[in-house]
């Protein structure tokens, strides 16, 4: 078939589900919707409709990014609203079902709002406040098509970019790239176009083409939501780029924790390759481009570019030295282009709409949008994709709605474990890759961590560090034994056995470290430990000198104690959830902790009833009175 004929049987096919006769169910099935009991939703409603004889479409959809309200049921109903629903339980259906699927009530005290399109056909909820902060480029589609349905992408502008860059000269696509500004948004952020030129040129044959989908840093999930909602995207990037660099090969390396991402991605490449877009003669053009996927087995180095390639010849995941760049000489040998899921993701717009609109959005060194995972402390945890520039204000604020429980901000974490810990004081940085990097932090993949007052840093720092450490794959000696003497200071520091010396010398290991290290961990392995000493200085001091936690967080740090006043004799919680039995009544009836016995697990705190919140933690434990009547000092 000829593009066009493929595009007018997605179209019809689109039209006879979104614009069709009966209404139209969506439900967010994404690993985030799973989690939340999207499943059994959707067995609800198949349930339901067919209980009442009901005609309606149900559809399977991906993550629109407001994973905190999951699970999200949007039903488009014909000649009325579009209607989206949050936090719905299988008990709910049914008032779904009669209310407006068979009748006109839109029961709108379950809705989260209505749902329409914006410029360039972007879904969004007007009723939502965060959607005026965002500009969707990858995540357009994202929660709104069927991912295991290749025509809802073609029938949305799909795969047009392709038809039109096959009819292109290679060299004109790598400079429009080049013009466009993308920069890689694994975390590098390396020139995107420069690098398939180098490639291009450089001598060899086979050359093979590398998706990097192996998303290992704590609180991103970005990469995962956009292959499990929008996986054409990805796919079409890659075939676009095959083309433009002169490649036959390309591989998808993703991690095996990420099951429904493979499934889909699966299911996307099999209909690409059946519609002729994947495969021998693509669309009739006389390029063939072929694409396998290959799992990881879960090591978080993996991610490194040179690690990976390692990975998919079947040898250990080890970063190696460079010269030479694996544009000249990556896998097996041969020149090789490696990009992230959201780098490939851009090519089809950026074909579709020319370098010149691409390149407007954004700032001066880093154009386009940026895609984040909201996690932490946030109300509105999720997705969020913004022009780069929008600051970090904006995104823990206004998009991700402030901190949860009306508790104080205090840090945000930006660019995965070896990223940087940012305070209050600095939210007006823009979210760029210059800026972040001048403060301190990196881009990153993207993942954003907000912690409130009731965090501790050091303590943040010392987990960061134990996950860097227990990831180095420990090829370089000052990565190896650096990360864990910084480590080994931080857990000192912890338990009140830190020295105010201690501060210089972690901030000489972190310069160490990123000087002497291979790769990318090992060169910002230290900014958790530095950014925290950098910024929160204080808190250091005061576990050092002061013997004192501040956030209450040190288990060595801080006791527990029994407010006498408070205690209510007759209450038995405390003493019946410690699992040492360090609780005991006294004489008068009044519980007392034996501070000898005490783990500090917080068991007898979390239990404790809230109308007599007896229950406190102390910092330093000296504040404890040796007798168990006494009130605190």
């Amino acid at each position: 078939m000829t593009f066009e004929e493929i595009q007018n049987q997605a179209k019809s096919d689109w039209n006879s589900q979104y614009h069709g006769e009966v209404p139209h169910i969506l439900i967010g099935t994404a690993t985030c919707g799973r989690a939340a009991g999207a499943l059994p939703v959707v067995e609800a409603f198949n349930k339901e409709l067919a209980r009442r004889n009901a005609q309606a479409k149900v559809t399977e959809v991906g993550c629109i990014g407001l994973c905190s309200l999951e699970p999200l049921v949007t039903i488009i109903k014909p000649g009325s609203f579009t209607v989206c629903y949050n936090n719905v339980t299988p008990q709910i259906v049914p008032t779904l079902v009669e209310g407006y699927i068979q009748n006109d009530d839109p029961c709108l005290d379950l809705a989260l709002g209505t749902v329409e399109a914006g410029n360039g056909g972007v879904v969004y909820i007007p009723e939502l406040s965060r959607f005026e902060h965002e500009y969707r480029l990858l995540l357009r589609n994202c929660g709104y098509i069927d991912p295991g349905n290749i025509n809802h992408y073609i029938a949305n502008g799909g795969y047009s970019s392709l038809a039109k860059a096959l009819e292109m000269e290679p060299v004109a696509i790598v400079e429009e790239i080049k013009k466009s500004g993308l920069r890689g948004r694994g975390g590098a952020g390396f020139p995107t176009g420069r690098k398939w030129e180098q490639c291009r040129e450089a001598w060899g044959q086979p050359k093979y083409i590398i998706c990097n989908a192996d998303e290992g840093d704590p609180g991103a999930f970005m990469d995962r939501v956009v292959l499990e909602s929008d996986p054409q995207q990805v796919i079409e990037g890659m075939i676009i780029a095959a083309y433009a660099v002169g490649i036959r090969e390309g591989f998808i390396y993703i991690r095996a924790e990420y099951p429904l991402a493979i499934e889909r991605l699966k299911v996307a490449l099999e209909q690409a390759k059946n519609l002729g877009l994947l495969g021998d003669n693509i669309l009739s053009s006389g390029f063939s481009f072929d694409i396998e996927i290959v799992q990881g087995a879960g090591a978080f180095v993996s991610g490194e570019s040179t690690a990976l390639m390692y990975a998919i010849e079947g040898r250990r995941s080890m970063p190696r030295a460079r010269p030479p760049h694996s544009v000249k000489s990556g896998l097996w040998g041969k020149p090789t282009v490696l990009n992230n899921v959201k780098t490939y993701a851009y090519i089809p717009l950026i074909l579709e709409h020319g370098a010149s609109w691409f390149s407007s959005l954004g700032t001066e060194g880093s154009k386009g949008t940026a895609v984040f995972a909201l996690a932490g402390k946030m109300v509105n945890t999720g997705l969020a994709e913004v022009a780069m520039g929008t600051t970090l204000h904006e995104l823990v604020s206004d998009i991700g709605g402030g901190i949860r429980g009306g508790k104080k901000f205090k840090a945000v974490q930006i660019g995965g474990p070896s990223g940087g810990c940012l305070p209050e004081d600095m939210l007006k940085t823009p979210v760029d890759f210059d800026s972040l990097r001048k403060a301190g932090a990196v881009m990153g993949s993207g993942g954003v961590i907000a912690m409130d007052e009731d965090n501790c840093m050091v303590d943040t720092a010392k987990f960061f560090l134990d996950f860097i450490q227990k990831e180095s794959c420990g090829k370089c000696s000052t990565c190896r034994i650096g990360t864990k003497q910084m480590l080994d200071i931080l857990e000192d520091i912890t338990v009140g056995k830190g020295s105010i010396k201690d501060l210089d010398l972690l901030v000489d290991l972190g310069q160490d470290i990123r000087g002497g290290s291979l790769c990318g961990l090992g060169r910002t392995a230290p900014n958790p430990a530095l950014t925290t000493i950098r910024y929160f200085r204080d808190e250091y001091k005061a576990h050092i000198l002061e013997k004192r936690c501040p956030a209450l967080v040190c288990k060595e740090l801080i006791a527990y104690y029994i407010l006498p006043e408070k205690c209510e004799r007759a209450c038995e919680h405390c003493v019946l959830s410690c699992p040492v039995e360090a609780i005991s009544s006294d004489a008068k009836g009044i519980k007392v902790i034996d501070q000898s016995k005490c783990t500090k697990c917080g068991s007898c705190q979390l239990v404790c009833p809230p109308e007599y919140n007896a229950v406190i933690r102390l910092s330093p434990p000296s504040l404890v009175p040796t007798s168990g009547v006494e009130k605190p000092a």
